[in-house]
């Protein structure tokens, strides 16, 4: 039986298009191997700075349209695409380009082996608040009793500091097919024609999956999982320039709506993105 997909109550797509962008850098496994995973080895000095410069650069460039979520050598950043406006697209897009950058020029000045940045694009499910939403609620009691008298304001600041989370999560991350598309084409590497220390871009970002001229670039790059149904392109981008606007749209770049569809796997998925313009 065909799949029927339907909108909320509120009207709105019961998910939302992502893209996210995991960088790591290369080498450091081998670094660290090297000084036998000891670290007090004088050997691991070099790879812990190299580890807390990435970590700096990440936190430098991160921002409220630009969240990251950083793991030992790893890093990735994540936005909700924009339905009808594609300067949502070219700012991430922007955005992790400069983040690369950042990354490459140290691991240059340092002669490190480089990073890797695969920025892919995917569907995400609406992710889970529950720790989020239990932290608030123990706020809202912690201010509930300092309105009723019970707790000093002093003591109402200690509990809020106190406050810790046991599980946690983020919820653009979770159910993110984007983050699934980036991590494994990373992890494919070289065997997939994806070496390197390079930024690959997915191509479904560009209009007609080709990009516009003021994306330097090489040619793309087939890449398919059929473990995971994955079956995109990349082009390893190696500058950008100042696209202007025509129309108050960035010329060659799809919003989320469009890349919606350019990715979706089925005739109900296509067709419900193209109901929602």
């Amino acid at each position: 039986m065909p799949t029927t997909i339907s909108r909320s109550r509120s009207g709105a797509l019961p998910f939302c298009i992502s893209a996210t962008a995991w960088v790591d850098l290369l080498g450091y496994g081998s670094m660290i191997a090297d000084a036998e995973l000891n670290p007090i080895d004088p050997r691991a000095k070099e790879a812990v700075t190299r580890l807390r410069t990435f970590h700096r650069i990440v936190a430098d460039h991160s921002g409220r349209y630009y969240r990251t979520l950083v793991i030992n050598d790893g890093a990735v950043a994540y936005r909700d695409l924009s339905l009808r406006d594609n300067g949502v697209t070219h700012d991430f897009l922007q955005r992790s380009q400069q983040l690369f950058e950042a990354i490459s020029e140290n691991e240059d000045r340092n002669r490190w082996p480089g990073a890797r940045m695969v920025l892919g694009l995917g569907f995400r499910a609406r992710g889970s608040r529950r720790a989020i939403d239990d932290a608030e609620r123990r706020v809202g009691m912690i201010l509930a009793e300092l309105t009723a008298g019970k707790v000093s304001a002093a003591e109402a600041v200690r509990q809020a500091a106190s406050i810790q989370r046991y599980s946690d999560g983020i919820p653009q991350l979770q159910a993110n097919f984007a983050f699934t598309r980036s991590y494994v084409a990373d992890s494919a590497g070289s065997r997939a024609g994806l070496g390197g220390p390079s930024m690959f871009v997915d191509t479904a970002m560009f209009e007609d999956g080709v990009p516009p001229k003021w994306v330097k670039c090489g040619s793309a790059i087939v890449f398919r999982e059929p473990r995971l149904a994955i079956d995109c392109s990349f082009v390893a981008v190696t500058g950008l320039t100042a696209p202007g606007k025509k129309d108050d749209r960035i010329p060659g770049l799809r919003d989320g709506l469009e890349i919606g569809e350019a990715i979706a796997p089925t005739i109900a998925l296509r067709t419900l993105l193209r109901t929602s313009r």
